[in-house]
C-alpha cells in the first residue's frame, strides 16, 4: 500500500483494501475518502466493506464517487467541503490516485499558485498539466478561453530571449514572435557586482522593457502558469491560452530567498546584502564604505547559480577597498563555500588564489548557509563532516554578502518540461527539447553542464535562432552550442582575471595570450568588463548583432 502526500492534510493512494485500513489507522489517518464508484472493476472492494472496516478502526469514511475522466466543478466543491469538515490528516483513494489528486486540484485552485499545485502532484507521481486550463480558472470549467497563435512564442524577456528574439529577426524580419514576460523592468546583471564594488551606478543597469525590447515582436505582458506541450499552447495566469509553432523558454531562474531562515527579515539591513538583486547592490557599496573592523563573510550556496564567480568578485572588490583604504588589516575577510572548490575551472584558480593570499582570506569548504539572524549579526552554516555526520556552525559578522540557493521557476519545475531536477531538458549542443521537437531553450533554466552566464546566453542565442528556423524549413544545417561561458573575475578595482572555457572547463581564449592573458590578472580585461561589455550587451546582443558569436553550422 502507498501513501502518496499531497500536504500536511491530505495524502492519495491507489485502490486499498478493508484489510489494509489497521495500518492506515496505524499511519496516522483520521478519515478516509473514496472516490471510486462500486463496480468499477472485478477486483474492487465495495465501499460498503471499506466503511466498516474503518468504522472498526475508528475512523471515518466518506463516499464521493467520481466516473474517471469526468470530475466537475461540483465533484471539486462537494471534496473541498469534506476536507474542510473531517479531522486530518486524510487519505483519499480511487482506482490509481489520480482522481483524487484531481479533486484535491480543483478545489485548492482557488487559493493556491498553478505552479504549487502541479509542483505538489508531480512529487507525488501525479501529472496534472492536462488540468492547467482549469487550475488557473480557479478549479472552474472555462465557459470561453481567450487564446492567440504566433510562429515563435518566447518565454522570457531577459538577456536570453531578447537575444534570440533579434536573433531570429535578423534572420528574417517577417517572423510572427510573441515574447512573453510580466516585468516592466530589463536589467543588466553582470553590471551589479560593479554597482556593488562602487563602480557603476545602479541606474545604468536598468532600462524600460518597452525600449529594450524589439519592435517588431509583441510583447504579451503577463505571466506563464503552466505549459501544454501536446497542445502547443503556454497557459497564462488567468487562462488564457498562448499557441506557437515553435515555443522558446528561457525564464532565467529562482533565486530563493526563503530557502535560508531568517533571511527575507534582514535583507538591506543589520549588515546583510546581496548583489544578486538590483536594490541591494548599493547597499553592498554602503557597507564596504562604512566597516572599519570586524568579520565580512561572504557566502556561496550549491551549484548551479547564476554566475558562479560573483560571489567571489564581491569579495575581492571589498578587500581591494579596504586595503587601499588602510583597514584590512582590522577586517577578517572569510568566504563560506558550500563547495568544494574555489572555482570550477581548475586553469584559473592559480591567479585567483594569489589575491586570496594577498587579501589574506579565510577559504571555508564544504559550508552551506541555513540561517541568518540578523539583529544578532549571527550566521549558521551547515556541514558534512568526513564520517558522514551533519554539524551545525555559527559565526558572527559584521557584514554578510550572501547569495541565496537558486532554481528553475517553479512552473518550469511543475512542468512536463523539466528533468528530475526542475531544470527544462535539452540537448546540450542543439539546444532542443529531447522530449518536444518544437521546444527549445537557453539561458540559466536549462540542464545543459554549461555556467549560467550572459556570455553563455550570447552564444546560446544564434544556435537556438538558427536551429527554429532550420526546423521551419527555412535554414539548413543545424547549428552547435559549445558550453561555452566567461566570467570575468574582478579580483581587484583595475585587475581581472578573464576565464573562458568551453563544457568540460576546456579553456578557451577569445584574444591571444599577448593581448589577454585569461590566466593572469589583466589591466585590458577590466576595460573590457567596465566599458565594453556594456555597450555589447545594449547595443549588439539585445539587437541581434553576433559579434564573436556566430553558430558554427555541423550538417
Amino acid at each position: 500500500m502507498e501513501f502518496r502526500r499531497l500536504t500536511d492534510d491530505l495524502s492519495v493512494s491507489p485502490q486499498i483494501a478493508a484489510n489494509d485500513v489497521a495500518a492506515i489507522r496505524a499511519a496516522g489517518y483520521r478519515a478516509i475518502i473514496c472516490n471510486r464508484p462500486d463496480g468499477e472493476g472485478p477486483d474492487q472492494p465495495t465501499f460498503a466493506e471499506i466503511e466498516a472496516a474503518a468504522r472498526a478502526q475508528g475512523i471515518v469514511a466518506c463516499y464521493l464517487p467520481v466516473e474517471s475522466g469526468k470530475v466537475s466543478d461540483h465533484d471539486a466543491m462537494q471534496f473541498g467541503e469534506l476536507m474542510r469538515k473531517l479531522e486530518k490528516p486524510v487519505l483519499a483513494y480511487c482506482r490509481t490516485g489520480m482522481r483524487a489528486a484531481t479533486l484535491w486540484g480543483l478545489c485548492e485552485a482557488s487559493s493556491k499558485p498553478l505552479p504549487d499545485i502541479l509542483g505538489a502532484a508531480k512529487a507525488a507521481g501525479y501529472d496534472l498539466g492536462a488540468l492547467a486550463h482549469r487550475v488557473a480558472n480557479s478549479g472552474k470549467l472555462p465557459v470561453r478561453v481567450a487564446t492567440a497563435s504566433h510562429d515563435i512564442v518566447i518565454v522570457g524577456a531577459g538577456a536570453a530571449g531578447i537575444a534570440v528574439a533579434s536573433s531570429l529577426l535578423a534572420r528574417d524580419a517577417r517572423l510572427d514572435i510573441a515574447v512573453i514576460d510580466p516585468a516592466d523592468t530589463h536589467y543588466y546583471q553582470p553590471g551589479w557586482t560593479m554597482v556593488g564594488g562602487g563602480i557603476f551606478t545602479p541606474e545604468t543597469t536598468a532600462r524600460a522593457m518597452a525600449a529594450v525590447l524589439p519592435q517588431k515582436v509583441h510583447w504579451i505582458k503577463a505571466g506563464v502558469a503552466a505549459f501544454e506541450p501536446d497542445n502547443h499552447a503556454v497557459i497564462l495566469e488567468g487562462c488564457r491560452a498562448i499557441h506557437y509553432r515553435k515555443l522558446i523558454v528561457c525564464p532565467g531562474l529562482k533565486l530563493d530567498w526563503g530557502a535560508i531562515a531568517g533571511l527575507p527579515e534582514t535583507l538591506g539591513r543589520n549588515g546583510v546584502t546581496s548583489n544578486y538583486r538590483y536594490d541591494l547592490a548599493p547597499y553592498t557599496w554602503q557597507l564596504v564604505r562604512e566597516m572599519k573592523r570586524g568579520r565580512a563573510i561572504f557566502t556561496q550556496p550549491p551549484m548551479p547559480i547564476k554566475c558562479a564567480g560573483a560571489p567571489q568578485k564581491a569579495m575581492y572588490l571589498s578587500s581591494d577597498y579596504w586595503e587601499r583604504s588602510g583597514r584590512l588589516q582590522d577586517i577578517q575577510v572569510q568566504m563560506f563555500n558550500a563547495g568544494a572548490v574555489l572555482f570550477g575551472v581548475a586553469d584559473y584558480v592559480p591567479a585567483l588564489m594569489e589575491y586570496v593570499e594577498r587579501y589574506d582570506i579565510g577559504l571555508n569548504f564544504g559550508y552551506n548557509l541555513t540561517a541568518i539572524d540578523g539583529p544578532g549579526k549571527v550566521a549558521t552554516f551547515r556541514r558534512v563532516l568526513p564520517d558522514g555526520t551533519v554539524e551545525s556552525v555559527a559565526h558572527d559578522f559584521e557584514m554578510i554578502h550572501v547569495v541565496p540557493p537558486q532554481t528553475a521557476p517553479d512552473f518550469i519545475r511543475a512542468s512536463p518540461l523539466a528533468d528530475q531536477a526542475g531544470w527544462v531538458d535539452v540537448d546540450q549542443n542543439t539546444l532542443r527539447h529531447k522530449k518536444f521537437d518544437d521546444i527549445f531553450a537557453l539561458g540559466d533554466v536549462i540542464n545543459a553542464p554549461n555556467a549560467k552566464t550572459a556570455a553563455a546566453a550570447r552564444k546560446q542565442a544564434p544556435v537556438v535562432a538558427h536551429n527554429v528556423l532550420a526546423s521551419l524549413g527555412v535554414a539548413r544545417g543545424q547549428a552547435a552550442y559549445d558550453g561555452y561561458g566567461s566570467c570575468p573575475l574582478t579580483v581587484a578595482r583595475g585587475k581581472i582575471v578573464l576565464a573562458e572555457f568551453l563544457y568540460g572547463g576546456k579553456v578557451a581564449p577569445s584574444f591571444p595570450a599577448w593581448l589577454i592573458n585569461g590566466k593572469r590578472p589583466s589591466r585590458l580585461a577590466w576595460l573590457l568588463k567596465e566599458r565594453v561589455l556594456p555597450p555589447l550587451y545594449w547595443r549588439a546582443m539585445l539587437k541581434g548583432r553576433e559579434w564573436l558569436a556566430k553558430p558554427e553550422i555541423v550538417g
